[in-house]
């Protein structure tokens, strides 16, 4: 699969997309977005610097000249904008595989005229050998539109990594781009590598289910969330086992998510830090919609659940939990709800 999938690259298939020659679009040949099949007129800005003939008056008499102190800059070069007929060529081209042009010259237009229409091309032809769809194409490009500058030079020695040294399974590698996209445009050298090294050190296994993690810089974004937990009381080897038992820690942003969620865990919860080194899953559940009002439920009724059960348990079983806490006497030693602090007298208790 994997030798297959390399030869592929190398001998692209035709692309199923249909676009016109320069200067002679046809609308009628886009079988695949029947959606676009209707003509329809774009006008772009001129993005050309050109300046009007403007007739001036005759020349006043000659004075005497005064030394000025301004000094006029010397025009910007614009030679990295694209010339307008080529601009053009390519605004048709996006638009007729059915990207939404306006959205990518408001958003990423830095991108857009960086980019060239044979690289574009070859890039689409590339991805179609892969087997990748039209609407993959799309989504691809709307989450990262940089794709669009890059070349088959620079997007298979990708591939190639994360087939061999990531070992990412043939069948999977199409989940693995539309997942996490910009693992195209990342430098296998600077970047991936470096990332995969960090990642297998601190024992996390078997990276490729977590590809997602490979186009992220081990400076300032993993190591940093490490050093987070440590400052605020994990040693490196709690912080650590964290990470291990639950990579998308890392993909969680400190301000937004980690330091709001933590300080509710230990101000209001009053829980024990070694919990969350237990169970750091606590972090992916919304703090307003599942653990305050989780919370607050049972700081109503007298009771303490371990943190997997609060969270984890659908609200049905939730529920359930706490009528039967509420409702029943204390459970037996072999119950799984005897670890469950409820506030029942003991002496109805029977073992």
């Amino acid at each position: 699969m994997e030798d297959t999938l390399l030869h592929s690259l190398s001998n692209p298939k035709p692309s199923p997309f249909s676009y016109p020659k320069p200067h002679s679009f046809s609308w009628h040949h886009h079988d695949h977005f029947p959606a676009l099949s209707r003509p329809r007129t774009l006008h772009f800005p001129t993005l050309s610097s050109k300046t009007n003939t403007i007739s001036l008056p005759p020349k006043p008499l000659k004075t005497q000249e005064i030394p000025s102190i301004y000094t006029p800059r010397p025009p910007q070069s614009r030679s990295h904008e694209p010339p307008n007929s080529e601009f053009q060529e390519i605004m048709l081209y996006l638009d007729s595989i059915g990207l939404d042009i306006f959205s990518l010259i408001n958003h990423h237009r830095p991108v857009v005229l960086s980019a060239s229409l044979p690289n574009i091309k070859s890039i689409i032809d590339l991805l179609t050998s892969m087997n990748f769809t039209p609407q993959e194409f799309r989504r691809i490009i709307s989450m990262c539109p940089e794709v669009l500058t890059s070349t088959p030079s620079t997007v298979t020695p990708v591939i190639t990594f994360l087939l061999r040294e990531a070992r990412v399974n043939g069948s999977d590698l199409k989940h693995v781009i539309n997942r996490r996209p910009r693992l195209l445009v990342s430098s296998v050298k600077y970047c991936l590598r470096p990332t995969l090294y960090f990642l297998q050190s601190i024992g996390l296994e078997e990276v490729k289910r977590h590809t997602y993690l490979l186009s992220c810089s081990v400076e300032t974004k993993l190591l940093p969330r490490i050093q987070y937990f440590e400052k605020i009381g994990f040693s490196y080897k709690d912080a650590v086992s964290m990470f291990r038992r639950f990579p998308q820690l890392f993909n969680y942003s400190i301000k937004n998510n980690i330091e709001p969620k933590l300080n509710y865990f230990v101000v209001e919860m009053g829980r024990d830090l070694k919990e969350l080194t237990e169970f750091p899953q606590y972090f992916s559940f919304s703090l307003e919609n599942r653990i305050k009002p989780r919370h607050q439920c049972c700081v109503e009724k007298g009771l303490c659940f371990p943190l997997h059960t609060l969270l984890r348990t659908s609200q049905e079983e939730f529920i359930s939990r706490i009528d039967v806490c509420c409702n029943s006497s204390v459970p037996l030693r072999s119950s799984p709800l005897y670890s469950v602090n409820c506030d029942v007298d003991s002496s109805t208790s029977t073992e």
